[in-house]
């Protein structure tokens, strides 16, 4: 007997892709168009996937892709060799400096958290992966937008940059200038931008030569010291240059797939 698609579930992942790249979301009108179908055929879909959080519904009628599909795509990334490098260096980072690490991707205009390395302080950064934020607010995002043209991020934020706490720059000037500075220093820093009382520093991860992902160590303003910095700084740079030297050396193939996933091209 041949095979034929069976078309409800082909509709499910027509709708599951469509969202997945649109950076704004999709109405019901659009979603029907996008993929040919009636709406009143997949109106039933679009219920079912946000019962399930495969997709969520904001307020402008606009859906996006969920926590769960989320959760479901995590698994393919944790059997991949290539997270297996970052954490194992994340881990060397955290007993180096005693604070939390993260990983971090750029997807539209947020930074997605796609892994994380606890710190062994009693007071810790409350954060999880999964989680996404205004990359313009946060230090992994500052380095994955230092890529960007001054044209290219006022495009990506056409709304302006909103600001998240009293300290968030939300000035494109400003905000272009302290990306390239950070260039010419080799990292990145989020002081108290996204959450008070919380600085961050980063490091861009580079392969054939775009920043694929981002590194960074979260550190309370109370246990903030230029000593503290230093060696921070010091063990991002040193765990960069070894993992773009693996990446080199071993020319992984896997690492297209985790840039292509989720990456946005700079503009």
């Amino acid at each position: 007997m041949p095979y034929t698609t069976h078309r409800p579930t082909a509709r499910v992942l027509d709708i599951m892709q469509l969202l997945s790249t649109s950076k704004e979301g999709c109405s019901l009108t659009e979603i029907a168009t996008a993929i040919s179908v009636p709406k009143s055929t997949i109106v039933p879909i679009i219920r079912t996937l946000c019962e399930r959080r495969f997709i969520t519904q904001h307020g402008s009628n606009k859906y996006t892709v969920g926590i769960s599909a989320l959760i479901v795509g995590s698994a393919c990334l944790q059997d991949m060799d290539i997270l297996e490098l970052f954490k194992a260096q994340m881990k060397r980072i955290v007993n180096a400096t005693s604070e939390a690490c993260q990983l971090g991707v750029l997807v539209g205009g947020d930074v997605l958290y796609l892994a994380k390395e606890e710190s062994p302080e009693p007071i810790r950064l409350i954060s999880f992966v999964g989680k996404r934020l205004p990359a313009y607010s946060t230090a992994i995002g500052k380095a994955l937008l230092s890529e960007y043209t001054l044209q290219g991020l006022q495009t990506l934020y056409p709304q302006g940059l909103a600001p998240v706490t009293e300290r968030t720059c939300t000035d494109f000037n400003r905000f272009y200038d302290e990306c390239q500075q950070g260039k010419t220093l080799g990292y990145f820093t989020d002081k108290e931008e996204i959450s008070p009382g919380i600085n961050c520093f980063s490091v861009p991860l580079a392969y054939h030569g775009h920043y694929i992902a981002a590194m960074s160590v979260s550190i309370p303003s109370f246990r903030l010291t230029e000593e503290k910095k230093e060696k921070t700084i010091d063990a991002l740079k040193t765990s960069k240059e070894k993992l773009e030297h693996t990446f080199t050396e071993l020319n992984i193939n896997d690492i297209d797939f985790f840039a292509k996933s989720f990456q946005s091209q700079p503009i």
